[in-house]
């Protein structure tokens, strides 16, 4: 059951997805890169791709790796199904799933990765949460998105998009610093990507702080 915030996002993405890789797949595809770098699956590998979307990222998966993408909106995953007709869709999953209420079981994926997807969500500390349960102890979290910028121009625009938040489907305000300290697992590192260096990549271990 989808909430009022969660039908927003739904509305939002649907106006996005048969476009979305067209108006959004060069400007972040840098991030996208680096998470998948750092990912650096090995065979026999399950990993969980949160806010799939379009499943622009699947061809970058080795064959031998298993991978299970989960979406709030319909019309991103059917967009996304034209990546499970590869040469082993065996490996390749995706469902129709609020990431804040997951129905995997404890335990499942050895790394998880969050592209774009923290500020969409109406309680990123739900979804983190959710992460770290679904995650094998010492598994990594990698989390992908725009933060509060302090800067004057970048600040003066998120307080601008703020009141339409729900017709673009995503919060442009998020602090990093309370969301990291609302994870309550170690940060590996932290890098700055994409244009300008105005998103950021956090890699983190699921292990107790």
């Amino acid at each position: 059951m989808f909430d009022m915030e969660d039908e927003a996002i739904i509305k939002a993405y649907k106006r996005y997805a048969r476009n979305y890789d067209l108006l959004f797949g060069k400007i972040f595809e840098h991030g996208r890169r680096q998470l998948m770098k750092k990912l650096n699956c090995k065979a026999g590998e399950h990993v969980l791709e949160v806010g799939v979307g379009t499943g622009i990222t699947f061809p970058f998966y080795s064959d031998d790796v298993s991978v299970t993408g989960i979406d709030i909106s319909p019309d991103m995953l059917q967009v996304a199904k034209k990546y499970l007709n590869g040469n082993n869709p065996g490996n390749r999953s995706l469902f129709l799933m609020d990431a804040q209420r997951m129905s995997f079981a404890d335990n499942t994926f050895d790394k998880i990765a969050a592209m774009y997807v923290v500020s969409v969500v109406p309680q990123p500390e739900v979804l983190v949460s959710e992460m770290k349960r679904v995650c094998k102890p010492g598994g990594d979290i990698f989390i992908l998105n725009h933060f509060s910028n302090h800067k004057l121009v970048p600040k003066m625009v998120e307080t601008v998009m703020l009141p339409f938040q729900n017709l673009i489907g995503f919060s442009p305000r998020l602090s990093m610093d309370w969301l990291i300290g609302n994870m309550g697992i170690p940060v590996i590192d932290i890098d700055s990507v994409n244009l300008f260096g105005y998103w950021t990549l956090i890699h983190a271990k699921n292990v107790e702080n």
